[in-house]
């Protein structure tokens, strides 16, 4: 979330009053219609260096991964649990552009980036080392406008001069993340896994639940009063075949964003000691999503960003060391960027449908024709390839497809149904390389 606005917490809580029956009710406008042209071309006069190929056949809303077989088969008995750690507002760079591995930082003789953008008075703003892991209370911003400055028609060169100021360009290393760089250093690192949106949270994790955010760019307590997206939602999906799900939560549950997934299976809604007591049984559900405390250890500014470290290290370990593991599928990754730079500027990507953003009082124009900011995203698996970078165009719906695709089930939107499933991570014949699990460095920690 973006510093500038209320806590989610009082986003949510508002937002759920205000829904009231509008939780279940009119679908927005519907998403059959093909795209227009633009869909998967550039809006930028710059073109960009990660290329995203639109796919030779484009696949509708609605459509099989595998038409050939019944919607609902397995089709990936290796892996029986699918868990998404998302957590908040970090770039690639800001995380990982240090690690060496996979596309970060360029190196000068002596070790530190190279990377710059100028402030708002023209003036170069280098790359620099953050030396507290505490950020700061306001700053920096991935709202609508300040993501499309930062952005800069394809240059990624607007970040110091945005909302975000000087501090976009501060980065953190393995001295700093220990956990996660050793996690990023032995489990398949993707680094072209882009943020679905140049925007905030809530739309990016409307991407991750529904393949849209239908219309919203920010977190707007109005978007709670949105009816459900035309397509629907993974969790419809699942529920329609049976298939078992939990949002396990630490303060508020994510899936909250789209009231109806609540209104339809609030037992599926359960506190994050489940996860645990789960994981130590081998009792996890097919498909779970694992919430941090939005307000302690999310990592969103301005908390402590080892607090947040220390409870993905908690919830991965509790994975590895479960009897489950052996069939276990993990990502890590970030909901947006939070301002922070990254010197990949996002590719362009199919519209989701012809739902336009709403840009009332925003000064920025743009469509949900291109992709967000790179972040951080680690596949966790006794299945992962051994010493692998996947440099394949991913977002958060590639974590739908990736569902879609273990049990056959129909696309909600253009974005999902054309997405990568990021198997490519995995080696689904071999002798799985993680079977016995690694042990990574512990989470760091300090208080501010």
């Amino acid at each position: 979330m973006d510093g500038h606005v209320p806590t989610r917490r009082a986003l949510l809580t508002a937002g759920l009053l205000a829904a009231g029956a509008a939780a279940c009710g009119k679908s927005s406008a519907k998403p059959s219609a093909k795209p227009s042209a633009s869909a998967s071309a550039s809006a930028s006069a710059s073109p960009s260096p990660t290329p995203s190929p639109a796919p030779a056949v484009i696949r509708k809303p609605g459509s099989l991964p595998d038409p050939s077989i019944p919607a609902g088969t397995d089709t990936l008995p290796e892996i029986d649990h699918i868990v998404v750690l998302m957590m908040e507002n970090h770039s690639y760079d800001n995380y990982l552009g240090a690690l060496r591995r996979g596309d970060g930082f360029t190196l000068d003789a002596l070790g530190r980036p190279t990377e710059s953008t100028p402030d708002a008075a023209g003036k170069p703003v280098r790359a620099y080392h953050l030396t507290s892991t505490c950020q700061l209370k306001t700053q920096p911003s991935q709202s609508w406008d300040a993501s499309h400055v930062q952005f800069g028609n394809g240059r990624n060169d607007g970040f110091a001069r945005s909302e975000s100021g000087p501090v976009s360009m501060g980065y953190w290393t393995r001295a700093d993340l220990p956990f996660y760089y050793g996690l990023a250093s032995t489990f398949p690192l993707a680094d072209r896994y882009f943020s679905s949106a140049l925007a905030q949270t809530y739309p990016n994790r409307r991407f991750l639940l529904a393949g849209t955010a239908f219309g919203r760019v920010d977190n707007a307590v109005a978007g709670f009063n949105d009816p459900p997206p035309a397509g629907g939602t993974i969790f419809d999906r699942l529920n329609e075949h049976n298939i078992t799900w939990k949002n396990y939560f630490s303060s508020l549950a994510s899936t909250l964003i789209i009231p109806s997934i609540h209104a339809k299976k609030p037992n599926n809604l359960v506190p994050v000691a489940e996860y645990f007591v789960d994981a130590a049984a081998g009792k996890l559900p097919a498909f779970s999503i694992v919430d941090p405390d939005f307000e302690k250890t999310s990592e969103e500014n301005p908390q402590n960003i080892l607090l947040g470290e220390a409870f993905a290290a908690k919830v991965i370990n509790a994975a590895m060391q479960g009897p489950g593991w052996a069939k276990t599928l993990l990502i890590w990754c970030y909901d947006e960027g939070g301002g922070y730079y990254d010197h990949v500027p996002p590719p362009a990507a199919i519209k989701p449908d012809n739902i336009a953003p709403i840009l009332t009082g925003k000064t920025q124009p743009g469509a949900y024709d291109r992709y967000g900011f790179r972040v951080p995203a680690v596949i966790v698996s006794p299945r992962a390839r051994k010493d692998y970078v996947s440099h394949i165009v991913h977002d958060h719906t590639s974590i739908l497809k990736l569902v879609e695709t273990k049990w056959n089930l129909p696309a909600l939107t253009y974005r999902d149904a054309n997405a990568d499933n990021l198997l490519d991570s995995i080696d689904l014949k071999g002798t799985p390389a993680f079977l016995k699990p690694p042990t990574l460095p512990a989470a760091r920690s300090a208080t501010c």
